[in-house]
């Protein structure tokens, strides 16, 4: 055995090093790696090309509201109702999702402040089942309603769906009508709807609550519509003109009122909010 071997033998021996999985964030638009801390410092939102990443419920509930914010209860409604099942079980589906996320459905609300103005705050989380609308989120929708309206506050929903779920078939369908009732108590209420329109909101969700707010607010480039690119321009059998169902062109055509970066969601909520809400019913 040479010298070098036995020196070699001698020494501890270290182990590979291990980069993190998640030390680099590679942004969607631009492709740019950016540091997964200095991306959820920036609010997820690319410091680069400004992109506004997709986020969920906790990260939004931290953003947007007042420390000491309660979650409100999840609803209790039938599973597989329709006992549906494609290449796997809808119950199983549904174990999945659950297991891969922190709440067990893909909408959650919260009540609390904002910069002080009492609320109930809804979020739709894409990464549970792409956002989909069912019998699930319907209710909370209008548990959230009634909670806003028992608090005497206004009720600020941020939407991010792929449409209806279609594991749940018409019932999912019947949660348009139902969310657009509570609206109406809402309303009659004398308290404010504010919308936020996040990347996607599309289908089913798109042509019930997310187009009946009081106010209409979007993120930055955010995809908004009802139905695909592909398919509308299929049916119209025309070019669709650059940046068709984007935030930006929304709000060049009427349909939303204002694309406020996520930096300013807070403050501008704030205000909606100290605005819109009657201070006699507060």
């Amino acid at each position: 055995m040479s010298w070098i071997t036995k020196v070699r033998n001698s020494l501890a021996t270290l182990g590979k090093g291990e980069t993190p999985d998640n030390l680099w964030t590679k942004c969607p638009q631009c492709q740019e790696m950016v540091f997964t801390r200095t991306w959820e410092e920036n609010l997820s939102v690319c410091p680069r090309c400004h992109y506004h990443g997709r986020i969920g419920a906790q990260a939004r509930f931290a953003q947007v509201l007042d420390p000491g914010f309660t979650v409100l209860p999840a609803v209790s409604v039938p599973e597989n109702p329709l006992n549906f099942r494609d290449s796997k079980k809808y119950s199983d589906r549904l174990k999945a999702a659950r297991a891969a996320n922190p709440f067990p459905e893909a909408l959650t609300a919260a009540e609390g402040t904002i910069a002080g103005e009492p609320v109930v705050l809804g979020v739709q989380d894409f990464a549970f089942m792409g956002g989909s609308m069912g019998m699930a989120v319907g209710e909370a929708f209008v548990r959230a309603v009634e909670h806003a309206i028992e608090r005497r506050c206004g009720f600020v929903m941020f939407t991010a769906a792929g449409g209806a779920r279609m594991q749940e078939g018409i019932l999912s369908l019947m949660q348009m009508p139902k969310t657009t009732v509570a609206l109406r108590r809402l309303s009659r209420a004398g308290l404010p709807y504010i919308v936020v329109l996040t990347d996607p909101t599309t289908g089913g969700v798109t042509a019930s609550y997310a187009m009946l707010g009081d106010v209409h607010l979007a993120e930055p480039g955010a995809l908004i519509g009802f139905a695909g690119q592909r398919v509308i321009r299929d049916t119209i059998r025309e070019k669709l003109p650059e940046g068709f169902q984007r935030a930006e062109y929304l709000r060049e055509h009427g349909m939303v009122d204002k694309v406020v970066p996520r930096h300013e969601l807070r403050d501008a909520l704030s205000r909606l909010l100290d605005y819109l809400t009657r201070k006699d019913v507060a």
